[in-house]
């Protein structure tokens, strides 16, 4: 590039030292071997306990991911009522609870209401004190039941049928032309009822 007329001097730095600003990740096997190692270390001290506290399970947020079911924040206040279980009572044995969730469908308070007596079911709670037992502590043969530690999984949201054959009735349904039609009803309702109370005033008056 060459310099002509009397403008400053070019004073371009190319050659930084780039070397120390460099992000390296030199330690990310050292680090998954660590993380393995807390796992185990927390898994053990645990117990017998389950490895992560029960959620409910919930619908995703938004037209977009509402197909899906995942774990919610917490267990609401009428499910626990449900199932009989104390709210005090339930943080006791791994239950997480939201007291600010609502239930907005019947059917999702169901699932998670199944979800709470399957839990309730399985759970064996181990007595501080073996010779004095506290109200809900497990007692007799319950204590020598085998344990487990698996997570209770996730429903699955959707019902699966088996293969069948297309109904003529559905095969000439047309689901474009019947959205529609419920559409424009739905538009025009309004203004077809007040052509209708028009009309028939309108009659009632000639009548007179």
């Amino acid at each position: 590039m060459g310099f002509a007329h009397n403008n400053v001097l070019h004073s371009n730095h190319f050659r930084k030292d780039w070397q120390r600003r460099v992000r390296t990740w030199f330690d990310q096997p050292g680090r998954k071997l660590r993380r393995r190692n807390a796992r185990k270390t927390k898994a053990a001290t645990l117990g017998v306990r389950p490895l992560t506290l029960l959620r409910p399970a919930v619908r995703a947020q938004t037209v977009r991911y509402n197909r899906k079911v995942r774990e919610g924040r917490g267990f609401t206040l009428s499910e626990l009522k449900e199932v009989g279980i104390n709210r005090k009572e339930a943080r006791g044995v791994g239950i997480v609870v939201d007291h600010r969730r609502r239930n907005l469908s019947e059917e999702g308070k169901k699932l998670n209401v199944e979800r709470l007596k399957a839990y309730k079911a399985k759970l064996i709670v181990f007595p501080r004190n073996a010779k004095k037992p506290k109200k809900g502590d497990s007692t007799g043969d319950d204590l020598k039941a085998e344990t487990t530690r698996v997570h209770l999984p996730l429903p699955d949201p959707y019902v699966h049928e088996a293969p069948r054959t297309i109904t003529d009735g559905e095969q000439s349904f047309e689901a474009y032309k019947t959205l529609r039609v419920a559409r424009a009803n739905a538009r025009y309702d309004g203004i077809r009822k007040i052509r209708a109370a028009k009309k028939e005033e309108e009659e009632a008056n000639k009548k007179k």
